[in-house]
């Protein structure tokens, strides 16, 4: 187990994805994080079923992977005397992390400016959906509304689709990244000042961070709206052979590169016309309406033992079966078990390593409440 952040206890008050994210990062570099469940329910995650796979058939996997090498501590903070213990908690900790919607904690009396007064060293980190300020701030912050508003989902797919979102919770994993990149800021910075500080992530500016590439474009080029390929998309800046193809057993990606030396290699005669580099943008469809039916040809196999050795970037399309298989992952040893009471379940490591070595732990998700005796013994409460 790391010990990068021993010593750092991190109160995580947070629920779902975004919160829970960036404190299970926070805990693969050694920190301590102890969750503050409400009684009974606790974290709303534990019942939050993303298929229909459960573990002892209550409990989300989702909530198992997200919330490993935790403890969980229950309060409700909406009692007096329950809060005065979160209180004492607070005076002992270095991080507090929520991602209530805006107001919700200053309500409870464990706003910044009331925290600080108890603990000043304390470093405060939030996530919120929208931000603290406008019209929408107080709106759920959920993934796929916030990829909706955010641009983001009409980048993918072909030109005629439906908005597309990611298949992934982006906004909520990105917003946790980012917040444990403020918070390792603020702890560094506390090193030297001795202070505190309140370190803000929203989901919304997550995702447009996210997107700096073509929003950068966009504000450049007079606010021209971005054109997705008719055919293949895969980036509605690039130019073609941009995308991904249809094989005659599969699939092959195609990034960047040159279509005159595309049309060699495959010895497709059509291409050879496309020779200046202002066209392979400008006629990006008809170049890989072509491609796409010459690529049905031969198997993906053929076609990468033309394209590779040739430095052409190119790639084979796995689905998660396939990719399990692959050197390429299992070289990379980026899967862990983790321990939880008789639970034993299967996970994603830290993609971290220093030194050269993997970030792992093998302890699992906590129970409700299994360390609220412990913690109340230790610190007193």
């Amino acid at each position: 187990m790391s010990k990068l952040l021993e010593d750092i206890l991190v109160l995580d008050f947070s629920q779902f994805l975004s919160g829970p994210y960036a404190s299970l990062r926070l805990s693969d570099m050694g920190a301590r994080v102890i969750k503050i469940e409400r009684p009974v329910i606790g974290d709303i995650c534990r019942t939050l079923y993303v298929s229909d796979v459960k573990i002892d058939g209550a409990e989300s996997t989702i909530f198992h992977a997200i919330n490993r090498n935790k403890e969980s501590f229950v309060a409700d903070i909406k009692d007096e005397d329950e809060l005065e213990k979160i209180k004492k908690l607070i005076k002992k900790a270095d991080i507090l992390i929520h991602n209530f919607r805006p107001g919700v904690m200053q309500r409870v009396g464990l706003g910044y400016e009331a925290v600080k007064e108890i603990n000043p060293t304390l470093i405060y980190a939030e996530i919120s959906g929208y931000g603290e300020k406008g019209e929408w701030k107080g709106f759920p912050g959920q993934d796929l509304l916030l990829q909706s508003v955010s641009g983001i989902a009409y980048l993918s797919g072909n030109e005629a689709d439906q908005p597309t979102p990611m298949g992934v919770a982006a906004g909520d994993i990105l917003a946790g990244t980012h917040l444990v990149q403020g918070i390792l800021a603020a702890l560094f910075s506390r090193f030297n000042s001795g202070e505190g500080s309140l370190v803000q992530v929203s989901m919304l500016e997550s995702l447009l961070d996210f997107q700096f590439e073509v929003l950068t474009c966009f504000l450049n080029d007079g606010y021209a709206l971005p054109e997705r390929s008719a055919v293949n998309n895969g980036h509605a800046y690039i130019a073609a052979p941009y995308g991904i193809y249809q094989t005659a057993d599969g699939y092959i990606a195609l990034a960047m590169g040159s279509i005159t030396l595309l049309g060699q290699l495959l010895q497709c005669d059509l291409l050879y016309k496309y020779n200046e580099p202002t066209e392979w943008f400008d006629k990006r469809d008809e170049i890989k309406l072509i491609l796409k039916e010459h690529l049905l040809t031969k198997k993906t196999k053929e076609w990468l033992h033309i394209l590779e050795p040739a430095d052409i970037w190119c790639s084979d399309v796995f689905d998660y079966d396939t990719l399990l298989k692959s050197d390429g992952y299992n070289v990379l040893d980026m899967e862990q078990m983790v321990y939880s009471g008789n639970k034993n379940i299967k996970t994603t490591r830290c993609p971290v390593r220093v030194d050269g070595e993997a970030l792992k732990s093998d302890k699992g998700a906590p129970a409700l409440g299994q360390d609220t005796l412990m913690i109340g013994k230790e610190f007193g409460l």
